[in-house]
């Protein structure tokens, strides 16, 4: 009996994907737990693998590389051998948006607690065994094979796919394989003076469409409020130096490193900070996990650091590097963008002192860190010289009122002003 293959939900807010590739052919049988296809999600590219096995049969209108498709949409199927696909069945393909801008409805902001995690796994489709294995096939389409990273570096530098030979498995064409091509036929000149133009403007892709409506949803839906305050960071300065001096090798951490671990240390304190506001009510997150928004080509991403009251500052400094890496590389998976009670967000390289960070949903409050510049300051009625920290806290008044939220900004402003005693417990 022919299986409904239907694209997955990779996040619990996702309503619908961009289509990457087929990673198997038409007709092409297929095991249990082997990669199908390419879907791009919220905010990541992964690959979906089959939970089930048949013989692969795509619709002649199944989606197509860049083709948007819905959450539940019926793309392909799995058959024995010598059956055919349901009659009168296009795949779903009805379903199929190209991938030009749109309007789209904007996913519901938040993230659930556990009950809510397992209802979005058990409700992405009814009666088939391969509901969460959306499945995909380039070359039966007529298109080359291709990662979204390919064709993402193929547009961009002007390079026809058709004419590149790809060196992944089964000839599936990857970004060194477009680098090449550009070079060897000068597209890399080419690309290079159309990023110099004023005429580049970046794509709209499922990414920032997501980003877009997440953002409108919290400045929609919360009472936002922002305190802003400086605070001495000399000591902080001096500790990362004695680092710098003492483990170059290991790997020095940044300034947000420092800081976040300071956050998760203070934040074990402060409950009502890391309460978030979902539809069934309130909701304390027991672990404190921080995300850190990293600026990635995409858009803004911000993974999260799992239990970093718990971890020491090394591994803290060494996950939110990995998480970095990932990010920049597209790499990221959904879980690492899921939950996070508290955000931390850093513009201090690019020269800014202050802003008003936007919260992330379902998250209660968010911190802003601005350049650290050293400046004249009294201290026992006299003027010296102190690294200067500014700290911007935006906070939803709907959950947190300005008092506990202005002694919450305190606190982390005396870690970071003596960080020794936090880091060292």
């Amino acid at each position: 009996m022919a299986i409904q293959i239907v694209v997955p939900r990779l996040g619990w807010s996702m309503e619908e994907g961009t289509f990457g590739e087929w990673l198997k052919k038409d007709g092409e049988t297929v095991e249990l737990g082997e990669p199908l296809f390419v879907l791009e999600g919220e905010k990541s590219a992964q690959d979906i693998e089959s939970v089930d096995r048949g013989i692969l049969r795509i619709p002649p209108k199944g989606p197509r590389p860049g083709d948007l498709v819905k959450v539940g949409q019926v793309i392909a199927w799995f058959v024995e051998p010598g059956e055919a696909i349901p009659t009168g069945s296009d795949g779903g393909s009805s379903q199929v948006t190209p991938s030009t801008p749109a309007s789209t409805s904007a996913p519901v902001a938040g993230d659930p607690i556990l009950n809510s995690a397992i209802r979005e796994h058990s409700t992405v489709s009814s009666g088939s065994a391969a509901s969460q294995a959306g499945v995909a096939g380039g070359g039966a389409c007529g298109a080359p094979i291709a990662s979204p990273r390919a064709r993402r570096a193929a547009r961009d530098m002007a390079v026809d796919l058709s004419a590149v030979s790809g060196t992944g498995r089964t000839g599936r064409i990857r970004e060194k394989d477009v680098m090449a091509a550009a070079h060897a036929t000068g597209g890399m000149k080419a690309a290079v003076a159309s990023v110099s133009t004023p005429v580049n403007v970046p794509q709209l892709t499922t990414v920032r469409r997501t980003i877009a409506a997440r953002m409108r949803d919290a400045v929609e839906t919360t009472a936002s409020v922002t305190l802003q305050r400086r605070c001495d960071a000399t000591n902080l300065v001096n500790l990362r130096s004695q680092f710098q001096a003492g483990q170059a090798s290991r790997g020095v951490p940044t300034f947000t490193d420092l800081v976040v671990k300071l956050v998760g240390c203070v934040l074990v304190e402060y409950p009502t900070v890391r309460t978030q506001w979902l539809e069934n009510g309130f909701f304390v997150p027991p672990a404190i996990d921080i995300a850190v928004a990293v600026d990635t080509e995409q858009g803004l991403l911000a993974p999260v650091v799992r239990g970093v009251d718990q971890l020491p500052l090394r591994l803290v400094s060494a996950e939110i590097r990995t998480l970095a890496e990932s990010a920049r590389a597209g790499k990221l998976t959904a879980e690492q963008l899921r939950g996070g009670a508290f955000t931390v967000t850093n513009l201090g390289a690019y020269g800014v002192e202050s802003f008003t960070p936007i919260i992330n949903l379902p998250q209660s409050a968010i911190l802003g860190l601005g350049r650290i510049a050293r400046e004249p300051v009294v201290r026992d009625e006299q003027i010296v010289i102190r690294d200067q920290l500014p700290l911007s806290l935006t906070f939803d008044h709907r959950i947190l009122d300005g008092a506990p939220a202005a002694k919450f900004l305190q606190a982390v402003a005396q870690a970071i002003e003596n960080p020794g005693p936090w880091l060292m417990g």
